[in-house]
């Protein structure tokens, strides 16, 4: 199978490219630019294609003759909310690109979405959400997130093509530096103690998060990716696997784990940051994933574990 993955050099879409070529498939990585440090030991196992995804001839050539598209390729939340109209060209634009593109390849065409829980929101939401709660996000990169979740939706009931949304929580932990994710943060206070590097936290100790570990949620995407169609039916999102946090119990997970390590953590310091905390506050702290664990996803690690996993990996 050829697969393309947008925003391919990315953390995530490393690691689903790492599960496909494992299993024979044929991977092409889209992105922007590839990253400093290279792509490691999937560099020369992988087709490695660079543009701008708002250019629609570039990324219709890209997909013309793809099995499957996973789009990943997105401005992230704080940086979506900070610059309204690039977030509309990157995720809105671009995103109709890929489904338009995908549409010309012709109906069988898989099309897998991430989208993202920051899809929900006002004062009226819910805290434990399913698939059918209504979206009412309250930032930028929500809103362009809901608008390609309705559009594939559409094209797949139109048979253009057969899509597939997975609605991730936040994802940790996530190596290198932080971004400009309003949920940064949540990878932060566990990976810079772990590196011996100070960490900033900007919102409340006891503040909730929805995670989910970034090995159990590359093995769901490919699970979503490898279902047939008929297996969604007519409404084609479904929630990943996640467990609920407060930051204080990340810090002290980090702390546990890091001793059976012998590891000497780095400092931790409180930055408060009313953006971030009004992004983050707004989003539910948990979601209904009976869908995905039904279709075969994996259950969601607990914390211990995905720290665990996260020092095997990237601690030195």
């Amino acid at each position: 199978m050829r697969t393309v993955i947008t925003g391919g050099c990315g953390f995530l879409g490393r690691l689903i490219a790492e599960r496909l070529i494992g299993r024979g498939d044929d991977v092409v990585l889209f992105d922007i630019a590839e990253p400093l440090n290279g792509l490691g030991d999937i560099s020369d196992k992988v087709e490695i294609r660079l543009g701008d995804i708002t250019n629609y001839e570039i990324v219709k050539n890209l997909i013309s003759g793809a099995d499957a598209v996973v789009h990943l390729a997105s401005m992230v939340s704080a940086g979506s909310e900070a610059d309204f109209d690039a977030a509309m060209r990157v995720n809105l634009d671009g995103g109709r690109n890929v489904l338009e593109s995908s549409r010309a390849n012709g109906p069988a065409t898989r099309v897998l979405f991430t989208s993202s829980l920051a899809i929900f929101g006002s004062d009226r939401m819910p805290m434990h959400v399913d698939e059918m709660t209504r979206p009412v996000p309250q930032n930028t990169y929500g809103m362009t997130k809901a608008v390609i979740e309705l559009l594939l939706n559409d094209m797949s009931r139109k048979g253009f093509v057969d899509g597939r949304i997975a609605r991730l929580p936040t994802i940790i932990v996530r190596p290198g530096k932080p971004n400009t994710a309003a949920s940064s943060f949540a990878s932060g206070v566990i990976r810079e103690p772990l590196m011996g590097d100070e960490c900033c936290y900007p919102v409340p100790l006891d503040m909730t998060l929805m995670v989910g570990g970034y090995r159990a949620c590359a093995d769901a995407l490919v699970v979503l990716l490898d279902a047939p169609a008929d297996a969604f039916g007519d409404d084609r999102v479904v929630n990943l696997p996640n467990i609920t946090v407060s930051v204080a119990q990340m810090m002290e997970a980090t702390r546990t784990v890091a001793a059976r390590h012998g590891i000497e953590l780095g400092p931790i310091v409180e930055a408060p940051d009313a953006n971030v905390q009004k992004i983050v506050g707004a989003w539910p702290t948990s979601m209904d994933a009976s869908r995905a664990l039904a279709l075969g996803c994996p259950q969601p690690a607990d914390l211990d574990d995905i720290i665990e996993d996260f020092i095997s990996d990237y601690v030195h």
